[in-house]
């Protein structure tokens, strides 16, 4: 009967050991994945700050597009508005020339 419990003794003192030993793995295990997790955490914030920086520049490049766009339309314009002044001008200029035409070919008696 002793000699049983000796046996039971050493099968309960190797479980324990076994145990021990998978406590430990899993503490070192936890410790591993616990940096990790705190590893990924600082990748995650760099990310979106460097979205927020990203979105920031998009937003900075379209201002400047836009503006841009503005000013092409004002000096449109003003080119448009120049170029309908000039097309009246040599509207003018040739209705000058037809009455010249007409001058011209009047008859001599009406002199």
């Amino acid at each position: 009967m002793v000699q049983h419990v000796e046996q039971n003794l050493q099968l309960m003192t190797k479980r324990a050991v076994k145990a021990e030993n998978n406590a430990t793995k899993l503490k070192q295990e936890n410790a591993l994945l616990q940096v990790q997790l705190k590893n990924y955490k600082t990748e995650n914030e760099a990310l979106r700050s460097g979205q927020s920086a990203s979105l920031a520049i998009m937003k900075q490049n379209a201002d400047i597009a836009l503006q841009n766009l503005l000013t092409v339309i004002t000096n449109s314009r003003s080119s448009i508005k120049q170029l309908v002044s000039g097309a009246e001008s040599l509207q003018l200029v040739a209705d000058l020339l037809k009455s010249i035409d007409r001058i011209s070919e009047m008859p001599e008696d009406g002199q």
